[in-house]
């Protein structure tokens, strides 16, 4: 929901918790007065609320009129300050002829012997008006601060991903430019069919990776790209396998949070043995709120060297995934790299299947 929407949405619900809270202080303010034997509760209770509920009210509808369209709900400046005191003019005035038409009338003989002791509650009720109108001005400056500090750490974290981003492209194009140097010198036509793979890869890169996040499906787009490109390299040797159901077609991902594992399980696993292997990237649901990415190889698995970086936090690709996943999701996505069981290596990412964007 947008921010107005969202913003005319609450309005009535904040009303009446002003409003709900204006009539407990008036009530608060009646039982004093009456404990404190400064007139008859019924009195008290007409004057407090009658006094109370149309100088909020005033305030109220004042600081919405004289405040639209800036960040804090409370106008500017003498603005503010002579708002509360027509807001406290307008509930004296109104407050005490509702009063003492009240009085007159339940207790007429009254009226005149009891009308200097009930200056005491009308000042007090006033000045509760006028503390409530600059609390409900503080908790609207707070709401905004906190909102503004929100925004900012969503920009930040977002200009984090980006950079890392920008820091993953060019790692991933140098490598697969050396790639391509070594199969020029070998086979020129299928260097020539790589290249053409990879002007499309970068196409789809650079039109749908610029947004902080993308879909999924178009996750599994790349890889597919990027897998066509390291094939026509290894040709027979690389198998591969995507496995992404329908239902998380949609799910948001920072773009190219897997293209490091799969370069990792080809550079590692599969390239190192003559046969090459396989390769098998999926996507599941986990406890119906989080979702899994499992990428993993056949290879030889990761040697001593890499491991021992594993542990430490990993090469570049593998510390860019841990901190984008850090960035987008916080503590609630975790990364692990471990020997499968079937041989290889195995690479799981678990994140909430809902997220704030």
């Amino acid at each position: 929901m947008p921010p107005i929407a969202s913003a005319a949405a609450s309005l009535p619900a904040m009303l009446l918790h002003h409003g709900a809270v204006t009539t407990l202080v008036c009530l608060l303010i009646t039982l004093a007065l009456t404990l404190m034997g400064q007139g008859s509760w019924d009195v008290n209770l007409v004057y407090s609320l009658a006094i109370g509920l149309p100088s909020w009210l005033t305030i109220e509808l004042g600081r919405m009129l004289l405040s639209r369209g800036n960040d804090i709900p409370w106008p500017p400046g003498w603005r503010g300050v002579a708002l509360v005191v027509a807001g406290v003019l307008i509930g004296f005035g109104l407050g005490n002829l509702i009063g003492q038409r009240y009085q007159a009338y339940m207790y007429p003989g009254q009226l005149g012997t009891k009308a200097p002791a009930l200056l005491f509650p009308m000042l007090i009720t006033i000045v509760s008006s006028a503390l409530m109108s600059t609390m409900f001005y503080l908790v609207g400056k707070a709401r905004h601060l906190q909102m503004q500090a929100e925004q900012s750490q969503r920009q930040a974290a977002e200009a984090h991903l980006k950079l890392l981003q920008a820091q993953l492209e060019p790692h991933m194009l140098f490598n697969t430019l050396a790639n391509l140097r070594v199969l020029i010198s070998i086979d020129a036509p299928r260097a020539e069919q790589m290249l053409d793979h990879l002007i499309d890869y970068l196409r789809a890169t650079l039109s749908g990776s610029r947004s902080g996040t993308h879909s999924l499906e178009a996750e599994f787009a790349l890889l597919t790209d990027y897998l066509a490109l390291m094939q026509i390299r290894m040709g027979e040797r690389l198998r591969y396998v995507l496995n992404l159901p329908a239902e998380l077609a949609h799910v948001p991902v920072p773009p190219l949070l897997l293209q490091p594992l799969v370069e990792n399980c080809i550079r590692h696993g599969l390239e190192p043995q003559l046969e090459g292997g396989c390769i098998e990237v999926c996507a599941s649901l986990l406890n119906d709120d989080q979702v899994l990415l499992t990428v993993s190889d056949n290879g030889r698995g990761l040697p001593p060297d890499l491991q021992a970086s594993t542990r430490s936090g990993g090469g570049f690709g593998l510390q860019q995934v841990r901190e984008r996943l850090s960035s987008r999701y916080g503590i609630a996505a975790t990364f692990s790299l471990m020997a499968d069981d079937a041989g290889g290596t195995k690479a799981s990412i678990v994140f909430p299947l809902k997220s704030a964007p």
